[in-house]
């Protein structure tokens, strides 16, 4: 956000999914289950709080985020961590992406010379990578 010419905040729009992905740092960052108000807290910005429990509430349908009731509100936890969400959002794009033989060249081809060994240390069994 920027300040307008009134100095007023101007909103800008998110990229699709990134609230989702903001909302699950939030809940990674609370070390815990966490209440939808602590989550809008760690987020710290100006989304509403009502906006933030329509996006739990979906990470619950999409089953990355599960709830339980205590007292009278929820409390949320997400169901992997984040290195886990991450390989696992790579394996829905390898999916969803045609050849898959052309999606892995063009990302191995993007990889830093560290990435490259790191993924040829990991490939050839080497756990301590």
């Amino acid at each position: 956000m920027t300040g307008g010419v009134d100095g007023r905040k101007e909103s800008r729009r998110r990229a699709r999914g990134e609230l989702e992905g903001e909302v699950l740092a939030a809940l990674w960052a609370a070390g815990g289950p966490a209440t939808a108000v602590v989550v809008h807290e760690k987020l710290g910005d100006d989304t509403a709080h009502t906006t933030v429990l329509t996006i739990l509430t979906r990470l619950c349908d999409k089953g990355l985020v599960t709830r339980r009731r205590e007292g009278r509100s929820y409390v949320y936890t997400p169901v992997d961590d984040q290195p886990g969400m991450a390989a696992a959002g790579m394996h829905s794009l390898l999916d969803e992406g045609g050849d898959r033989a052309v999606v892995l060249a063009r990302f191995v081809s993007e990889l830093s010379a560290e990435d490259e060994r790191l993924l040829e240390q990991l490939l050839h069994g080497d756990s301590s990578a």
